[in-house]
């Protein structure tokens, strides 16, 4: 089953079994060996999955590019997995234009997809070659011109709607649509910049896949002030992201398709997305431990390694998306009898540290496990050391269920 990392440190798997080996019995063999830290939470990062996702991807979307968006999870073994995939990247930072250029992949390959960009990380991009980006402001076109005039650019707007995601997006970024036709011609007539297309994004989590055709007729109510004032011909347009790896991805996939055939037929149009958490969400497991417990009546409290300053961010967790297993680190038992109410903290004397409340599981003891499934989306990269908890350094074993 291969190798492990770990952001800060490296870690060498355990020898597990080829045949019959289960994921109970992969977490028990981390936990228990020698080389793993004892106590210290872990991931699990299972590549066949992105494999499969990538596959799911390219089968829904053909002609749309994905360039992942790193901040979501920068591991650099799903960074480098995704780019032998076929992947390009969305970066917002210096330090995530960094981390992908460490892995040897291209700058060539890289959006700078954040509208609103330090000048020391402008400056940046232009020295290591990132010549691609968005804007959605003068200013913003102002401090390209003096700091990277080569760069080329799209215009990020506002979609019309975006009510139909968990966390929309447009009160912050994008341009409204009395400010399209100023700034093309600013960037394009005044500046001298190269305005090549229209970016947009609906929001995260997209529940309503109605969302993205309305965003696509709106940009190419953007294309057609372009030709209308005259500016080179644009050629990109960015669908962003907002996709999950569920039953609803396809019906997005299915809209987005057949509004890009209805609102931009030519075929030499090239389309681009910034899917996130599409990717890690699924592939990731966290393994957590008990560290403390508490019964109260009937109801038994239960503290772990991990918490909201690490993994389960209250403005990045979804708790709805994520799975719950119990381990017995008895191999004879089994967790089976649940109890009607347990709540699980995390480490930290802050009493909002509660990653789970009122749930139904096993009474467990000191040291038995409490797993985290689809954990892969916003969760080790938004770690702190807070409390003196270092929870930037969890480290990430490394399998493929594929692997013989």
């Amino acid at each position: 089953m291969l190798l492990s990392t770990a952001h800060a440190k490296t870690h060498v798997m355990p020898k597990i079994p080829k045949d019959g080996t289960t994921m109970t019995d992969l977490i028990r063999s981390i936990a228990t060996d020698q080389k793993h830290e004892a106590g210290q939470p872990f991931y699990i990062l299972d590549l066949s999955i992105i494999e499969r996702l990538m596959d799911k991807w390219n089968h829904s979307f053909p002609n749309v590019k994905p360039f992942y968006a790193v901040k979501c999870n920068n591991e650099p073994a799903l960074l480098t997995k995704l780019a032998k995939l076929g992947a390009n990247f969305d970066c917002a930072s210096l330090l995530e234009i960094d981390t992908v250029l460490s892995l040897g992949i291209s700058p060539n390959q890289i959006i700078f997809a954040n509208p609103c960009k330090a000048i020391s990380h402008i400056k940046h991009a232009a020295a290591v070659g990132v010549n691609f980006t968005t804007f959605d402001s003068k200013l913003e076109v102002d401090k390209i011109k003096k700091w990277h005039p080569q760069c080329r650019l799209l215009l990020r707007i506002k979609a019309p709607t975006d009510s139909g995601s968990l966390r929309p997006l447009g009160k912050k970024f994008g341009a409204l649509p009395e400010e399209i036709e100023p700034l093309l011609y600013y960037a394009c007539n005044v500046a001298g910049l190269k305005v090549v297309g229209v970016s947009f994004h609906v929001g995260s989590i997209a529940q309503d896949p109605t969302i993205y055709r309305d965003a696509i007729a709106n940009a190419r109510a953007v294309f057609d002030v372009a030709d209308y004032i005259g500016i080179p011909k644009m050629k990109i347009l960015n669908i962003g992201g907002g996709f999950r790896s569920t039953p609803l991805f396809e019906e997005i996939a299915s809209v987005v398709n057949v509004a890009v055939q209805d609102y931009f037929p030519d075929p030499n149009l090239t389309i681009i997305a910034e899917p996130g958490r599409f990717f890690p969400e699924t592939a990731f497991t966290l393994v957590t431990h008990v560290i403390g417990k508490r019964v109260r009546g009937e109801k038994i409290e239960y503290w772990i390694d991990e918490g909201i300053y690490g993994s389960f961010r209250p403005t990045l967790y979804n708790s709805c998306f994520v799975g719950i297993k119990p381990i017995s680190m008895k191999e004879s038992e089994e967790c089976c009898k649940l109890c009607e109410s347990s709540t699980i903290y995390g480490p930290s004397c802050d009493s909002l540290d509660a990653v789970a409340l009122d749930i139904k599981l096993p009474e467990l003891q000191l040291d038995d496990l409490i797993v985290f499934y689809n954990m892969g989306a916003y969760s080790n990269c938004a770690g702190t050391k807070f409390n003196g908890f270092d929870l930037l350094s969890t480290p990430t074993y490394i399998v493929s269920t594929n692997s013989t």
